[in-house]
């Protein structure tokens, strides 16, 4: 394992010191509001199924006078998933908490807490960005790509999602008096990466937050509507690199094939998440340096850690769409 000693840790001489830490970048969480989240009980196993009823089709036979119509099967379809730990632990000695500057176990539990949203938000990521309803902006497969966002293509995505009856995750906002304030209607949520905003608010009916009636929004980064979709970003759900088509307009990390961003948009139900028992489901680790035990006579180190047990899946593919 790692160790976080004296010296791989550095400290300053000859000058002063203000004791106030820098900001970092924080994780941003948008992904886990969208989902429907189920709790698991401890102690029964490690796999969870959800259940749904069959949809019946219309009947559009008319009754027969005196003959009883044909019974109809009803049945469920299930689809389960199975709870995966993941965790982390960090190390530092005596030495660091007797001689360092910096309160290192105080910032390095800081870290840790905030690790844990940043590997929710990944393993989350990497479920819903596998869903298999995709549209391209242009083409028909990723290495095509090499066009922007537009309300079209967007329309072409909402008319699947309605198609298949997937109901819109957000309630009604009504105008308020203010100037130049506007409804806004329920709605899907499209969320993407923070270099899409130009290209959103490039779209054909954008509509800022700042014109929404009652300035109700769903998260802090909601940046706006077009139409009846509502846009989250985060800096967090990065881009295919160099997975389009070749370009001389769009991004390219490696200067010729366009960096390929996906849109994913959530009708309500779409995924879920289960979390083992209560809320955050997290187990935390602190152990003081200096406390002793058989394997660490002198108490020489300390740790500082996490551990939680995660599961995500897709519930219905076809409520759920990747632009």
């Amino acid at each position: 394992m790692p160790v976080n000693s004296y010296g791989t840790i550095s400290t300053r001489t000859n000058l002063y010191a203000a004791d106030q830490m820098l900001e970092h970048a924080k994780p941003v969480m948008v992904l886990e509001k969208l989902a429907q989240s189920k709790q698991m009980p401890k102690n029964k196993t490690d796999t969870i199924k959800f259940r749904r009823p069959r949809i019946f089709d219309a009947a559009t036979t008319p009754l027969v006078e005196g003959v009883t119509p044909t019974s109809s099967v009803f049945g469920y379809d299930d689809v389960s998933t199975s709870l995966t730990q993941y965790g982390m632990v960090v190390e530092v000695t005596d030495k660091i908490e007797d001689l360092h500057e910096d309160p290192v176990l105080r910032d390095a539990t800081m870290m840790c807490g905030e690790n844990i949203g940043r590997t929710m938000e990944q393993l989350d990521y990497g479920v819903v960005r596998g869903g298999t309803n995709v549209f391209y902006a242009n083409g028909a497969q990723r290495t095509d790509v090499n066009t922007e966002i537009t309300t079209l293509k967007q329309r072409a995505v909402i008319r699947a999602l309605k198609a298949q009856k997937a109901e819109k995750i957000t309630s009604i906002l009504g105008g308020s008096n203010d100037y130049g304030t506007l409804p806004v209607e329920a709605a899907y949520i499209g969320v993407t990466h923070t270099d899409m905003e130009s290209d959103i608010r490039n779209m054909a009916g954008f509509k800022s937050v700042s014109e929404y009636g009652t300035r109700s929004v769903i998260s802090p980064h909601e940046i706006g509507s077009v139409e009846d979709v509502r846009y989250v970003l985060s800096s967090d759900l990065g881009p295919w690199l160099n997975a389009g088509a070749a370009t001389s307009t769009m991004v390219s990390t490696g200067g010729s094939n366009a960096d390929v961003y996906p849109v994913m948009y959530f009708g309500k139900n779409s995924w879920g998440k289960v979390a083992l028992r209560g809320a955050g489901a997290v187990s935390p680790t602190i152990i003081p340096v200096g406390q002793k035990t058989k394997d660490d006579p002198l108490g020489q180190r300390g740790y500082v850690g996490w551990k939680t047990y995660w599961a995500a899946l897709v519930l219905n593919q076809l409520w759920m769409c990747r632009l």
